[in-house]
């Protein structure tokens, strides 16, 4: 049950998102070494009277570029992302590199694979991970962090958090950091990918008092609705037609397109001479 409402939520809500896109011409329609060993224990929440932030809701998008520019994205009028810790790219850097990132709302039978592959090309990652799919596969979850991943949070029910109560916020964070400690031993890494890239200038904030950085995306493709998958080459393609420098990709665990292409994918980003950053690198509180 868990499964299919998560698959839902994922199918459908987060496809607003995408489809929200502004596309331009010829574009197709979020620790240095990253060792498997504590983050830093997320900040006390701070006293802060929310009622001065907005919880208008707001969907992540992104603006895609030719000729390997780096992406915009769809920062509301009036907000700055840095005022919150949130990111959706390396925005700095001239360095030719790419943060991996993946979406686990649950399981579908590729997330071993990926490490694996992961693994051949020591290339690093995070992965957000929901509460269903920690209780669900505890030895994935550590295994990413012995692998030397990063982990984050993606909440317990995959709700759009913009206009939920602080208290509501609050839990589906903190329930999902604490399952992932009890099924590990490790402390959740301080960031997080808010379900379909929802968000409010109030969630944004309660995000930023626990302690997180708040992880939007500067690629994404349709990847997620497992019944209709874009096949291997499209996959391989977009990274050809859509890498830039401080790229970070969303990629959902539950695809098998990402699954079949990702070994394709890493292997042309090594002779494009990319390398595979990690988040800590330049989103920190």
């Amino acid at each position: 049950m868990k499964k299919n409402i998560l698959k839902k939520a994922l199918a459908g809500l987060l496809a607003v998102s995408c489809i929200a896109q502004p596309v331009l011409p010829l574009s197709q329609p979020g620790i240095k070494t990253a060792e498997a060993t504590e983050i830093t224990k997320p900040k006390e929440i701070k006293k802060t009277d929310y009622s001065k932030y907005s919880a208008k809701g707001y969907e992540w998008y992104i603006v895609r570029k030719e000729k390997h520019k780096k992406a915009g994205g769809g920062i509301p009028s009036g907000i700055n992302l840095s005022d919150y810790n949130a990111y959706y790219i390396d925005a700095e850097t001239k360095e030719k590199v790419i943060y991996l990132s993946f979406d686990c709302g649950y399981e579908n039978g590729y997330t071993k694979k990926i490490l694996k592959t992961l693994k051949k090309h020591n290339a690093k990652a995070i992965f957000f991970v929901t509460k269903p799919f920690i209780e669900s596969c505890p030895g994935i979850v550590k295994r990413m962090k012995k692998d030397g991943h990063l982990v984050g949070n993606h909440t317990c029910t995959h709700p759009d958090l913009s206009g939920k109560p602080v208290s509501v916020i609050r839990k589906e964070i903190k329930d999902c950091a604490r399952a992932f400690k009890k099924a590990t031993g490790y402390r959740m890494d301080p960031f997080i990918r808010p379900p379909m890239g929802a968000f409010s200038e109030r969630s944004l904030q309660v995000t930023k008092d626990m302690g997180y950085n708040t992880i939007f995306w500067s690629m994404a493709y349709y990847d997620y609705d497992t019944d209709h998958q874009p096949g291997k080459d499209y996959v391989v393609n977009h990274f050809k037609e859509n890498y830039h420098r401080g790229a970070l990709p969303l990629i959902h665990n539950t695809s098998s397109s990402n699954c079949e292409a990702l070994d394709d994918v890493l292997a042309f980003l090594e002779e494009k001479n990319y390398r595979f950053g990690t988040l800590d690198e330049f989103a920190h509180n």
